[in-house]
């Protein structure tokens, strides 16, 4: 399969989820997972995110910048996982430029300029940039990949859900 042709399906699938399980490394070691809503797809293979400049997360981005960001489907049963090293940015211009209005419910009024809006000193972008990634994509039609799974409860026999893919960082920056 053609590297752009991968690409686009791997961006497709991830347009499809609205959460990523974003997930980063403590510095005792542990690994931590939160959900975090993918920003929209601009400039190229990066996926964009947003945080409060108070938070954790930034601490362990700063010990490790190395993620994984975890996509699932429950609907078709397709899946994403990409490795990556995050970069955090407070680009003002950036910020306004990803900018949602419901971004003001995750930050709130705490009055001023701290009040959600695009100016908010508080809005943090964090942009992974994407190492590799693996995913499943199913071609098959819903009904009959519930088919292939009550058939596979009943007789023991395994189920082939969809192809795994593979995009390599080489593939990424092509």
């Amino acid at each position: 399969m053609p590297n752009s042709k991968k690409i686009d399906e791997l961006y497709d699938l991830i347009r499809g989820i609205e959460t990523a399980m974003f997930t980063t490394r403590r510095p005792n070691g542990q690994l931590v997972s939160r959900p975090m809503a993918t920003q929209d797809r601009i400039d190229g293979a990066d996926l964009w995110f947003v945080t409060d400049s108070d938070t954790n997360k930034l601490d362990e981005l700063a010990y490790d910048p190395h993620v994984n960001l975890a996509y699932f489907n429950n609907k078709s049963r397709e899946w994403v996982s990409v490795a990556g090293v995050a970069h955090v940015s407070k680009n003002k211009s950036r910020i306004r430029q990803l900018y949602k209005e419901d971004w003001k419910a995750y930050f709130g009024d705490a009055g001023g300029d701290r009040d959600g809006g695009p100016n908010d000193p508080r809005i943090t972008l964090i942009m992974v940039e994407a190492e590799s990634a693996t995913y499943m994509k199913v071609n098959k039609p819903k009904p009959v990949v519930l088919f292939e799974v009550l058939k596979g409860m009943v007789t023991g026999s395994r189920v082939d859900m969809g192809e795994v893919r593979e995009v390599t960082a080489g593939e990424l920056v092509d």
